[in-house]
């Protein structure tokens, strides 16, 4: 965890202050910490890297007033996710900390219409003070999104209440194994990330879908507009120890948060330990938000491999759902 020296945390009650001299010596180290460089004298980023921070990506309201826990409700969110994390349906992304908060004892799952496997087979996660990956804007929350992004909201989810399986296309990526898409914050569920590097391109395969970035670094423009793609097309450049990859021409059915095609995103990848590898993204989209935003994770690296992510074999998941909305209209067409 990375905090910036000085920073207190004032307890609502009395006027006492913490500080956090121990994040504060943590941060100095990785500021300090030089990535050792490859054999072609790039920084060795290469390896298996892993997201399984329990961070939400957007502060809560119960912690709107602070940026960093103490160590005490560290300590007491730690304890009270774990019994979340084995008792119940799996939960991912923000859900676990939404759930800790709000008191449950007992995990249930999201998803409303079928639920999801135990968590029991979800990695345990990385707890830390930070109250939110978002570092920009301060509040931790996502700027507010422009009026026409609120009616493309509002009429995407008016399409999924009136057509939810009238065919494929009706569904969403991830469900039919095309991509879980770029930038992807969400934790705890294969989250795991190769980085290749040669001279000129860096590749990141996602365990997920097995999605591939192959990213060039020999300064090729973008390609043009009108070859969009699922991940939009990349171009990394070298500031320093920092790999900095921009991305745009997303395709229109990318749909990153409710984004447009006119999403353009900033990478910024940065060893700062042996074993952790600092990820900043910031996106900008002005037809989707009033102002840019950026959120920051802290990869840690495994010794494990990636695993085959057999999406397509064996499931039938598909073609149940469309099965199943095919009965209940022949249902309700027919006469009582």
């Amino acid at each position: 965890m990375t905090i910036m020296r000085g920073v207190y945390v004032c307890s609502l009650i009395g006027v006492a202050c913490i500080t956090l001299a121990a994040a504060g010596s943590q941060a100095d180290k990785q500021a300090a910490y030089k990535a050792p460089k490859n054999s072609f004298g790039q920084p060795d980023l290469e390896a298996v890297w892993t997201n399984n921070s329990a961070t939400p990506l957007q502060r809560p309201a119960a912690w709107a007033d602070k940026q960093l826990l103490t160590d005490a409700e560290v300590r007491q969110v730690e304890k009270a996710a774990r019994q979340l994390e084995q008792d119940g349906d799996a939960l991912f992304g923000d859900e676990l900390i939404g759930d800790t908060i709000q008191g449950q004892t007992e995990s249930k799952s999201h998803d409303t219409e079928t639920g999801n496997y135990n968590g029991f087979w979800l990695p345990a996660r990385d707890f830390e003070r930070r109250t939110s990956l978002i570092i920009d804007p301060p509040n931790g929350r996502i700027p507010p999104e422009t009026p026409d992004a609120t009616k493309r909201r509002a009429a995407a989810a008016e399409r999924r209440r009136l057509h939810p399986a009238d065919g494929p296309d009706s569904r969403g990526l991830s469900e039919r194994c095309i991509t879980f898409g770029v930038p992807r914050f969400q934790a705890a569920y294969s989250s795991v990330y190769q980085i290749v590097q040669s001279p000129t391109h860096v590749v990141f395969n996602m365990e997920t879908i097995h999605d591939a970035r192959v990213i060039p670094l020999d300064g090729r423009p973008h390609l043009s507009d009108q070859m969009p793609q699922w991940l939009g097309n990349s171009r990394g450049r070298w500031e320093g120890d920092t790999l900095v990859v921009e991305t745009k021409g997303f395709s229109s059915k990318s749909n990153f948060q409710n984004s447009t095609t006119g999403l353009q995103l900033v990478e910024r990848f940065t060893r700062v330990a042996k074993d952790t590898l600092q990820y900043d993204a910031t996106l900008s989209d002005p037809a989707t938000w009033t102002k840019p935003w950026t959120a920051r994770i802290y990869f840690k690296r495994t010794d494990e491999p990636l695993l085959e992510y057999a999406c397509h074999e064996g499931n039938v998941g598909l073609y149940g759902i469309l099965s199943g909305a095919r009965k209940l209209e022949a249902q309700q067409s027919s006469p009582r």
